[in-house]
């Protein structure tokens, strides 16, 4: 079976495969204080929670957008789950034509999130992964990452709201009973949903001039079905997508 991990600045989220099927998969907080050790162990007890044993994982992919826990995820994978991880990086094999001016600046995670959508829904394509950051991210119908654009995802920007507005209270994103707020948490909560709505409804129709009418629209990321719930505009929504690229990868990279 193969274990996929990838290291987002909030979340690192897990994958077991077998064969072309995700089985077990897991989200955790990324602790960057975190040392190999403790990793190893959570991982392991994932496994064993999941009823796997270490023999079950044959293979590990990992992308990471975090450099300084890299190496020490690496680690816990070598001495815990006893196996070298393929770490996607530049000069993999793709089967996408990464466009951007400099191909060694696109994360990991989006290069995964093209690959699965060329090779499960193909192109053109709109990626919009709603994480720490939000990114939109354009695919052509030849298979072409050309690049998209990056905004500060929607709980980084309630936690800015909080930290930096003294009278602002720190809140969960709920939809609220309607746009017009009557005190400060429906306010905030309308606020942010809505206008991220707004950015999004506003996003696709700008990527959508540029790439063409038939484009697709996938949404990615934990808070991608809150988003979907209140657009038309998100067509397919699959909150493991980074996790099937880097299934594909790992397959592209290890042909049988």
């Amino acid at each position: 079976m193969l274990l996929t991990i990838d290291v987002g600045n909030t979340n690192i989220t897990l994958g077991l495969y077998n064969g072309n099927i995700l089985g077990s998969h897991w989200r955790l907080a990324t602790d960057h204080n975190r040392m190999p050790d403790e990793y190893g162990l959570q991982f392991q007890g994932l496994l064993q929670n999941a009823e796997h044993t270490l023999k079950d994982v044959t293979g590990i992919c990992l992308a990471s957008v975090v450099p300084q826990l890299t190496s020490r995820v690496v680690e816990a994978c070598r001495e815990y789950l006893e196996c070298d991880p393929f770490i996607v990086d530049v000069g993999i094999r793709t089967g996408v034509k990464v466009r951007y001016e400099d191909p060694k600046s696109v994360g990991a995670d989006r290069i995964a999130d093209a690959v699965a959508v060329m090779y499960l829904y193909g192109g053109p394509a709109c990626i919009i992964d709603f994480g720490t950051a939000t990114t939109f991210n354009a695919v052509t119908k030849d298979g072409e990452y050309l690049g998209g654009a990056i905004t500060a995802g929607i709980n980084l920007a309630t936690e800015a709201l909080f930290t930096h507005a003294a009278k602002l209270p720190r809140i969960d994103l709920q939809r609220p009973p309607s746009v017009i707020g009557r005190n400060t948490v429906h306010a905030m909560q309308a606020g942010l949903l809505f206008g991220y709505v707004s950015m999004v409804e506003g996003m696709v129709e700008r990527f959508r001039k540029e790439l063409g009418l038939p484009m697709k629209v996938i949404a990615t990321g934990g808070l991608a079905p809150i988003i979907a719930q209140e657009t038309d505009v998100i067509q397919i929504i699959a909150p493991w997508l980074t996790l099937d690229g880097l299934r594909i990868l790992w397959d592209l990279n290890h042909p049988l």
